[in-house]
């Protein structure tokens, strides 16, 4: 089988002391191209109430790279689905076909109101679920249309733009509440998890199949999970740099999340009380202890307040290899992997990581298609 990876780029340096400009196009490009060499398959974008807008960036990244594909973050609310679909399948072919978009209900009142946004979390999804119907239904419907729903109402809509890739963009979604299950069981191919460890992610994964079936698919979603692995020549430096970054973690006093730009820190460790399903999940794996599985740190996830993706894999190369191989033993077929010294990380993970894990995903699969056609004559 083969194992998908995504890593994630942003406008400006944010490894760098010095202030910056807030779009940094040279450092966006270089951040980009150096997923592309060290071979991920994609990049996602990120999307908050204070970053510049992701759409344009990924244009800008699509034309001056070759074969990095991009994962939009997009939140429904803040544009018109019907302009979305067309936005999307914009990108989609300025791109050559290699976009994709992931979708991000809002896991925080206070962000989404930073955007003018006042739903609760339920009818967050709802409307997320109303939002996705509408920009699948603009992408493939051959006519004009009208929807008159709970959010969104228009008449006659007609776009002269489609996906170039068929049938359409692939669809991300996060999340893991009741709610998140039940539209990203409904509209994901890919369902966006964050680190746990292996017994709880086994238990998210048969949740989101579960709510596949309940919707009447056929075919599960693929499954991503997200880490910040700490890499070493040797386990001991390995752990020497993973208690550095959690003492920068500690000094800065922020959580050091996308989410935290342009505002004041957000508390840290156990009194901050996260609104969101997943970083509350994090923060109950954390209080079970700091060490998980083969090689998965939650000190992170405890000193930030579980602040986005905050748990990490630590050892050398092939340590954490296998521990991502754990995960694609139960089901897991994408990893969002984010360094805690990105560019450098990026670089360093396409020289020994992926390489490591592909070649032994596709060495199993090998072994397993030879187990099965021996079978079969058997």
């Amino acid at each position: 089988m083969s194992v998908e990876f995504i890593g994630m780029i942003g406008a400006k340096d944010s490894d760098s002391a010095a202030p910056g400009p807030a779009v940094d196009p040279e450092f966006t490009l270089r951040f980009a191209r150096v997923h592309e060499e060290a071979g991920f398959d994609r990049v996602l974008i990120g999307h908050s109430s204070s970053s510049p807008d992701g759409a344009q960036l990924a244009a800008y990244v699509a034309a001056r790279t070759e074969r990095l594909g991009l994962l939009l973050a997009h939140r429904p609310g803040a544009v018109f689905p019907t302009m979305a679909a067309r936005t999307f399948a914009t990108l989609d072919h300025l791109s050559a076909g290699r976009l994709a978009v992931h979708v991000i209900s809002g896991g925080n009142d206070a962000e989404q109101r930073r955007d003018g946004d006042y739903l609760n979390k339920d009818d967050r999804y709802a409307r997320t679920d109303e939002f996705l119907e509408v920009v699948k239904r603009a992408w493939s419907e051959p006519e004009g249309f009208g929807h008159e729903g709970r959010f969104y109402r228009f008449d006659d809509f007609r776009s002269e733009v489609r996906p170039l890739q068929q049938p359409r963009v692939p669809l991300y979604f996060g999340g893991s509440s009741a709610a998140a299950l039940r539209v990203g069981g409904r509209h994901a191919d890919v369902f966006a998890l964050w680190g746990e460890p292996l017994a709880e992610t086994a238990e998210q994964i048969a949740a989101v199949r579960a709510a596949a079936r309940a919707a009447g698919r056929t075919e599960p979603p693929g499954i991503s999970v997200s880490f910040r692995p700490v890499l070493g020549r040797t386990e001991e430096e390995a752990w020497r740099r993973a208690h550095g970054v959690l003492d920068a973690i500690r000094s800065r006093g922020t959580a050091g999340s996308f989410f935290d730009r342009g505002r004041p820190p957000l508390p840290l460790g156990p009194s901050a009380r996260p609104e969101n399903t997943g970083s509350q999940r994090l923060l109950a794996a954390a209080a079970k202890g700091e060490l998980h599985d083969r090689a998965l740190w939650t000190a992170p996830a405890a000193a930030t307040g579980a602040a986005g993706n905050s748990t990490a894999l630590v050892g050398t190369p092939e340590t954490v290899a296998q521990a991502l191989l754990d995960y694609v033993d139960i089901g897991v077929t994408t990893f969002l992997l984010r360094g805690y010294e990105p560019v450098r990380d990026a670089a360093e993970f396409g020289r020994t990581l992926l390489p490591m894990v592909r070649e032994e995903a596709a060495r199993r699969a090998r072994t397993a298609m030879s187990a099965g056609a021996a079978g079969a004559t058997g």
